[in-house]
């Protein structure tokens, strides 16, 4: 049941449908938008990313109705967390909403799939770009022809990393802002760019050395995180545990510079202690 034939087949199935999630993104970048609030006054959601979800959910259930689906907008569209294949689809149809609301160009459509649990194909695709970041487990990660790895900075201080806030960063004492304060003082740079995504996809292509983040959620990470291994880097929680699946939590880098980030992490840690 569980060949590579079948993960060929729905990395196939993922990369058609986050092309054709893109393509509603550019037609309909920079024009009038409805938007909606969710669960704070910057968590938005807009008939794009319904359309977008909508186009993905449709297309894995014609082409693989056996497999179950986890989608951030959710409605009749999440499925049992267990399929007759074993295989569930991890799905954020318009990463970066908030960037998108505002024409700001940094959003992407987000595509895993998962079996037992393990992301086994992950494809992330910036439709202003035209970038198709993806990777299988074990068999690398790509961007188009190009075959990914991480960068070579051996030191924080040499490093651009990124990071991003939480939708309730005006309400919870949990902020990232103090980690945020120091690994300015630490990095070389520092970026916040509002995709979890593309940065998770960005430090595997090397564009950033490390980037972290607390308070995400599963359909944030499991593609990039999987392509960031891939491509040879290291993702984990603060305290160099694996990163929880829930997205509570992540921090990724080219390995290189881990300890470093870990470090400062820790060293201003702003979590609940139940975290």
């Amino acid at each position: 049941m569980n060949e590579p034939g079948e993960i060929g087949a729905r990395l196939d199935t993922a990369v058609r449908l986050a092309r054709g999630a893109g393509a509603i993104q550019r037609e309909r970048y920079e024009s009038r938008l409805e938007i909606d609030t969710k669960s704070a006054s910057i968590d938005l959601v807009t008939e794009v990313d319904r359309a977008c979800e909508t186009l993905i959910v449709d297309g894995i259930r014609e082409a693989h109705p056996e497999d179950a689906i986890l989608a951030e907008e959710g409605g009749d569209h999440v499925e049992v967390e267990a399929a007759a294949s074993g295989y569930r689809w991890v799905i954020d149809p318009l990463d970066g909403t908030v960037n998108y609301a505002h024409g700001f160009p940094r959003f992407c459509v987000s595509i895993a799939v998962e079996l037992g649990g393990e992301s086994e194909l992950g494809v992330v695709y910036d439709p202003l770009l035209d970038e198709c970041f993806q990777a299988r487990r074990g068999a690398g990660a790509r961007l188009g022809a190009r075959r990914l790895a991480v960068s070579q900075a051996p030191r924080l201080a040499d490093a651009l990393v990124a990071t991003g806030f939480a939708y309730d960063v005006h309400r919870s004492e949990h902020d990232n802002l103090s980690q945020f304060s120091q690994m300015v003082k630490s990095a070389r740079g520092l970026r916040r760019d509002g995709s979890a995504a593309l940065d998770l996809c960005y430090v595997a292509a090397g564009r950033l050395d490390a980037y972290w983040e607390f308070k995400l959620h599963p359909w944030d990470v499991a593609a990039g995180r999987l392509i960031v291994e891939e491509a040879g880097g290291r993702v984990s929680d603060v305290e160099g545990g694996p990163a929880p699946a829930s997205g509570v939590e992540i921090v990724s880098s080219n390995g290189r510079i881990h300890e470093e980030v870990l470090a400062v992490l820790r060293s201003h840690d702003s979590r609940p202690t139940s975290a």
